[in-house]
């Protein structure tokens, strides 16, 4: 049996290594021709201190006070030339990829179904070629796209977990968009590009409760969240809020209702804010925050959606004095659209 180990580096790439029963970190990634920062290996210099993000490990006693102190441990901080891992295990490396020479790797899929929603969005799958492993990502990341015969790159986060052999996403129809465009002429069998994962937006380990609060096609990753959590058996208090503008804006309310049957304590709220709207739920996503939830500081809070939503949340929480365990936070920019040609 071998062991996942999710190595995230500063310019947002992240690669997977198999860490074997009983070998270091470091070792495994070089293995894997990933040449993490190192000049000992020894556990003195402390050249190959990372953090550890989730998982369990051992990090022995072969090492000096210097390389590595109790605080820094108790922290999180690892060495990778002494780190053993005991389970899946996700490190922060602070230094870019290019600098451990290596990068983003590309794969192959095939649309197997495009479904539109209204004007607003398209729900797109891939599946990934028969014998491949499955591409792996942290839940809350993303890849990147490359449109058929524009030369053009989307990023879009996955609405899947991890591990499945069929790869969904959430894209926003933008009038006139690189990505729309292509969609509308696209047919099932058509292959497509991607490069990632990427991304330090994804789900931490943890135990208190987690707030995600989604706009838009946002809702994404928080789907790729609630499919790990769901297949992990969580019983954290997990609170969704899904705001949108229009009521035709809400998509796929029944696939996040049936999480709710498979996550003992998971609840959502849906939100429009267009003031003509029957919805019973009206105005922005900070009018409905779960005051029980944060009032005691504890709770994980998670927010992706457009600027303009990300910001007034930030402003919220600050001016409010609201407290949180942790905050993750991710913005997306609708592309712009195609030029006209003269």
């Amino acid at each position: 049996m071998c062991y996942r180990i999710a190595l995230n580096f500063e310019d947002g790439v992240t690669r997977f290594v198999d860490c074997k029963p009983g070998e270091k970190v470091l070792d495994a990634a070089f293995r894997n021709r990933i040449n993490l920062p190192m000049d000992c290996s020894d556990g003195v210099c402390g050249t190959c201190k990372c953090r550890a993000e989730s998982g369990a490990y051992d990090l022995g006693e072969d090492y000096i006070d210097d390389a590595l102190t109790g605080d820094e441990a108790a922290e999180g901080l690892v060495l990778t030339c002494q780190m053993v891992p005991s389970s899946d295990c996700v490190l922060s490396v602070p230094t870019t990829s290019l600098a451990c020479k290596t990068g983003q790797q590309s794969f192959a899929a095939t649309v197997s179904r495009i479904e539109p929603h209204h004007d607003a969005a398209v729900v797109l799958e891939l599946a990934t070629d028969e014998g491949a492993e499955a591409p792996a990502f942290l839940p809350g990341q993303y890849v990147g796209i490359d449109v058929p015969g524009s030369g053009a790159c989307r990023s879009y986060s996955f609405s899947t977990g991890p591990g499945e052999r069929t790869l969904g996403f959430l894209i926003k129809k933008i009038p006139g968009g690189v990505m729309g465009n292509w969609l509308a002429r696209a047919k099932p069998g058509d292959r497509l590009t991607l490069t990632g994962p990427m991304g330090s937006f994804y789900l931490r380990d943890g135990d208190g409760p987690l707030l995600f609060l989604a706009g838009g096609t946002g809702l994404a990753p928080f789907l790729s969240m609630l499919e790990v959590l769901a297949r992990a058996g969580s019983r954290r208090q997990i609170h969704l809020i899904y705001g949108v503008t229009r009521d035709l804006d809400l998509i796929l309310v029944d696939r996040i209702a049936a999480y709710t049957r498979r996550l003992p304590n998971f609840t959502f709220a849906t939100v429009v804010a267009e003031e003509t709207s029957d919805h019973p739920r009206k105005g922005w996503v900070t009018q409905h925050m779960p005051g029980d939830m944060l009032a005691t500081g504890e709770a994980d809070i998670y927010l992706c959606g457009p600027p303009p939503m990300v910001d007034a949340v930030r402003r919220y929480l600050d001016e409010t004095g609201v407290k949180a365990a942790s905050f993750h936070y991710e913005k997306f920019t609708p592309n712009a659209p195609l030029k006209a040609i003269a």
